[in-house]
């Protein structure tokens, strides 16, 4: 008990140190400091870095001691400390970090638990438009078994450009989401909606699919609230003019700058390697680019939906025409017809994610696992989007 207290004491109190905050370099220069100031609790040094269920890991084999870090909390395991895993405290009272400049980044981790982003981050943007410089605030923490990702809903690159029509100007507004580090399938799948927001990406911004429009509806672009309310626009067809910017985003009536498809600025667009994970849905699931390595070969992943063929019914309750993209009942899930399944993801890897296409349903069409409150729209009920 004795040992296992001194251990515990000299970790919380170890001298601060100052770095880039990165989950993987957090946690190395927490293992590289511990080991280097007390070598005979920590021996032998510089083992390899072992990643473990959401946590990076370094094991000890002359104490038989196990150190891991999985985002900012820090435990320990076995040899004297015992074999119940000890929770030691948050990395950041252990060694001084500093935020990350995230503007402009383009992203490259591949790892599925949110638990390997925990950083505090920030970036510095334009609004073009207006000429307004912004600073977005984006923060991932760990709580038990969850991801706690907060922000202030401004993206890490410029928006608003001259493609852009917004019918509000952005704002800060603050979002914290919750998701689990381990995210498992529900018995069903579960629709998106207009009253819970889909996802949030690894910039802070929120995705929100949905369009709160409908043909014979008011104007067509508000007021449509009624989920079984037919010919429902798609903010992602040039058609149906939402006036998204280059980023395919635009803003709610509060001024909430939230995505309607791929975000463009976050991973390679060329095709040139597989594709990161970009953000997580609300059901805890990581969201990946639109590239997979398929053999050796880097390619675009499909959509399983086509767009239907003909004409659309006629009537006074239907917009006529041909199919053409304008509305999300233009198009039908056909198994098998691309590489996704009916929520637009699939198992890879021995992990399942959903991935950004260029074409409907553009990131998710359901979840697969069940999503977390904190995503619920206020009252339950969705903004006009």
């Amino acid at each position: 008990m004795k040992k296992t207290i001194k251990i515990l004491f000299i970790l919380l109190f170890l001298p601060a140190s100052t770095l880039n905050a990165d989950t993987l370099d957090n946690a190395l220069s927490l293992f590289d400091f511990a080991e280097t100031t007390y070598p005979e609790l920590l021996s032998p040094a510089q083992p390899e870095v072992q990643e473990i269920q959401g946590f990076y890991v370094r094991y000890y084999a002359d104490t038989e001691i196990y150190l891991g870090v999985r985002g900012d909390d820090i435990y320990a395991i076995g040899g004297s400390i015992g074999s119940d895993l000890m929770y030691v405290g948050k990395i950041d009272s252990l060694i001084e970090l500093e935020s990350t400049d995230i503007s402009d980044a383009i992203f490259s981790n591949q790892r599925v638990a949110c638990s390997y982003y925990a950083d505090n981050a920030f970036s510095s943007v334009l609004d073009i438009k207006r000429n307004i410089l912004f600073t977005g605030d984006f923060d991932i923490s760990v709580e038990g078994d969850q991801c706690v990702i907060s922000s202030n809903s401004i993206p890490n690159h410029d928006f608003n450009d001259n493609s852009a029509g917004f019918a509000t100007n952005v704002s800060e507004v603050a979002a914290e989401f919750r998701i689990p580090i381990e995210p498992v399938f529900a018995d069903s799948t579960t629709a998106i909606s207009l009253q819970t927001d889909n996802a949030v990406l690894l910039n802070g911004v929120k995705v929100d699919l949905l369009a709160a429009g409908c043909f014979g509806v008011g104007d067509g672009k508000i007021g449509c609230n009624d989920m079984s309310q037919p010919w429902r626009y798609d903010p992602m067809s040039p058609l149906a003019q939402f006036g998204t910017d280059q980023h395919n985003a635009h803003t709610q009536p509060d001024g909430t700058y939230h995505y309607h498809g791929n975000p463009e600025a976050l991973f390679d667009q060329n095709g040139n390697v597989e594709s990161p994970v970009i953000g997580f849905a609300a059901d805890g699931f990581p969201i990946f680019g639109s590239y997979i390595n398929d053999n050796g070969q880097v390619r675009e992943v499909r959509s399983s939906f086509m767009q239907k063929t003909g004409a659309r019914p006629s009537g006074s309750d239907s917009p006529g025409g041909n199919y053409d993209g304008t509305y999300v009942d233009d198009y039908e899930y056909e198994q098998g017809n691309g590489d996704l399944d009916e929520c637009n993801g699939m198992m890879r890897n021995g992990n399942y994610g959903y991935y950004v296409v260029n074409e409907y349903p553009w990131m998710i069409s359901c979840f697969k696992g069940t999503p977390n409150s904190s995503f619920n729209k206020a009252g339950g009920q969705g903004p006009p989007q």
